[in-house]
């Protein structure tokens, strides 16, 4: 949902042997826990939707129901509520385990079905020749934390997807509470797993990931899911993604000064606690994903943080290889023109 022409600069470009044959532009916003933007590049009030970035946050109401107490969900369990798994059997196990726990079983997820991004879960699907279910959907954890929460609420299990459903507000007043946007401002589409998902500007989304990982400014309950949350992810990152995936990578040795989640259609959220709390959002305009890592690691070297120094060997540039094991490119940020305002 770009504007006009001028929303946009350039974040990154994609090169081979010394030549940039793609560039990927967008925008980016860095807003303090106090709501001020702090920084933009782009048009930071651009509109797009959360997409799986939300996840974080709507995992927010499995704690504050109750139902992360009432059916003694670990943290990788609330971890998984928060994840866009690859589908492996580790995560299909830990989303079966939630359902047990709630005495329902898959057919209770309205997620829909794809095939696992986890080769190996998918292979075996084939050898066995069965079809992939809802729990290798990749937000079959969100549903089941929805389906937790309905149950903690009192509220109808077959209806949870619907926008006015009980979970679905309580979901939307969290949103509304974060990022500072009244919920009549709200613009709702349908998320690809079915949910209600919101388009607000990429600033609101930046001041949300800000209230995310420094929660002090928050009403009681809610910096308490919020705490909660963000221990569950940094407890057991492999849940949110996959082992070797850059948000797992990022959460796992972000020395617990990354909050991160990303979401479709390039859009990438951080919180980064040290040394100075600030949210950060960013939006690629084209959608792709394979620019968010080297973006993510610069913009958070540029606003000071101490990152491990594998992860930045790993992700900070990518690089481009042919069949034959030939590095021959890369993926690298762009410089941008950070002018902090604070």
């Amino acid at each position: 949902m770009d504007g006009a022409r001028g929303d946009v600069v350039r974040l990154a470009t994609v090169s081979r042997d010394g030549v940039v044959e793609s560039t990927h532009y967008g925008r980016v916003a860095i807003a303090g826990p106090d709501g001020r933007l702090l920084a933009g590049v782009g048009n930071s009030e651009g509109v797009q939707f959360w997409r799986s970035s939300s996840k974080p946050i709507q995992a927010l109401s499995v704690v504050t129901s109750g139902a992360a107490d009432r059916f003694e969900l670990s943290e990788r369990e609330l971890a998984i509520c928060c994840a866009s798994h690859r589908g492996s059997q580790e995560h299909v196990e830990t989303v079966r385990g939630i359902l047990r726990k709630l005495d329902l079983d898959e057919s209770a997820l309205q997620c829909g079905t794809h095939w696992p991004g986890d080769t190996d879960e998918r292979n075996r699907l084939v050898r066995e020749g069965r079809e992939p279910s809802p729990l290798h959907n990749n937000c079959s954890g969100k549903h089941a934390g929805m389906l937790a929460t309905c149950l903690a609420l009192g509220a109808d299990v077959a209806s949870y997807p619907e926008r006015e459903h009980p979970v679905q507000r309580l979901i939307a007043v969290h949103l509304s509470v974060l990022s500072r946007t009244p919920d009549r401002d709200f613009v709702f589409g349908r998320d690809g797993c079915g949910l209600p998902t919101v388009a607000m500007p990429l600033s609101a989304m930046a001041r949300a990931y800000a209230r995310l990982g420094a929660p002090e400014g928050l009403p009681g309950e809610l910096a308490t899911a919020a705490e909660r949350i963000t221990s569950a992810m940094l407890a057991a990152p492999a849940m949110i993604s996959g082992e070797g995936a850059f948000n797992t990578e990022l959460l796992a040795h972000g020395k617990g000064d990354v909050i991160a989640k990303g979401g479709a259609e390039g859009l990438f959220c951080i919180a980064m606690r040290r040394p100075a709390p600030r949210g950060i959002a960013f939006k690629i305009s084209d959608g792709s994903g394979r620019a968010q890592g080297p973006i993510a690691i610069a913009l958070l070297q540029r606003l000071g943080a101490e990152l491990d120094p594998g992860l930045v060997e790993r992700f900070g540039r990518i690089e481009v290889g042919n069949c034959h094991n030939e590095i021959v490119g890369q993926i690298e940020p762009c410089r941008l023109d950070l002018d902090m305002m604070a």
